[in-house]
């Protein structure tokens, strides 16, 4: 029988209020989710449903207003910038432009270096350090004797969106939320990065989290789905209930607002 799969992130109760008085704003209101260990979810949503706002109190980049995010089953810790670093070794990110991820004024070495001294490979010899790139680089059909000395920028979106997973490979966390990762790359590149993200969980079994408002590819690579709307989830189940058999009548619009080449257009929605 195989063994249970355990929760490795959670929210309770979370919310997000910008703005005070009569200029407040919820942003994210009272969501509770648990996600386990190897799976792959999807937080769908139109522009401003708040999934990027949870994704960032996820990752600990802005504050809670109220409930608690719990990590392995113990309430998250952040409160000094040694726990912040530490949490950073179990949780990363891929957001959705490449071209503003990466310090302009950082060469390629330095992302990937920073990566491994980030796993406590500070000390290894230079050899190793150039093997680790070599074979994080060879994982997203990029040469790093082609990258060495070269700055992020001169690399086309695709290549930057692959140099952002290399960085998974070597840092190797827990959890990898990935926000609209596909969303600013050509057709070709977007199944390159979403088989490579795939390939990435399938090695090293960490949970991979989709911030996306594209409706299908929630379908496609995810095996529970979460819909939020104006900051709550108004549905949640595994990818083919919630998608076959929708039941939140905005789960309805959505779905009925992915353009099908073989019907006309309905446009009257947007």
């Amino acid at each position: 029988m195989p063994a249970e799969k355990k929760i490795c992130l959670s929210a309770v109760g979370l919310s997000k209020v910008y703005g005070f008085g009569s200029s407040k704003t919820l942003a994210v209101d009272h969501v509770n989710m648990d996600l386990y260990e190897g799976e792959v979810v999807s937080i769908v949503g139109e522009s401003g449903s708040g999934k990027t706002t949870l994704a960032k109190m996820f990752l600990g980049l802005i504050s809670i207003t109220e409930g608690e995010i719990y990590f392995q089953g113990k309430k998250r810790d952040i409160s000094s910038n040694k726990k912040k670093q530490e949490y950073w070794k179990n949780i990363q990110a891929i957001f959705q432009d490449p071209f503003s991820s990466y310090n302009t004024f950082h060469k390629i070495d330095a992302v990937l270096l920073d990566c491994i001294r980030m796993r406590g490979g500070g000390k290894l010899p230079k050899e190793k350090k150039v093997e680790l790139m070599t074979e994080a680089c060879s994982f997203v059909n990029l040469k790093f004797a082609e990258l060495t000395n070269k700055y992020p920028f001169e690399l086309s979106g695709g290549q930057m969106q692959r140099l952002m997973i290399a960085r998974i490979f070597l840092l190797k966390p827990k959890i990898l939320l990935a926000d609209e990762p596909t969303s600013m790359i050509d057709a070709c590149s977007r199944a390159t990065i979403l088989d490579m993200l795939m390939q990435l969980r399938n090695e090293i079994g960490m949970t991979v989290i989709f911030i996306t408002h594209d409706i299908g590819l929630a379908y496609y690579v995810s095996d529970k789905v979460f819909i939020m709307e104006h900051g709550r989830i108004v549905e949640s189940g595994s990818a083919d209930d919630v998608i076959l058999h929708p039941q939140a009548p905005y789960t309805r619009r959505l779905i009925s607002d992915v353009p099908k080449i073989y019907e006309e257009w309905d446009l009257s929605t947007v």
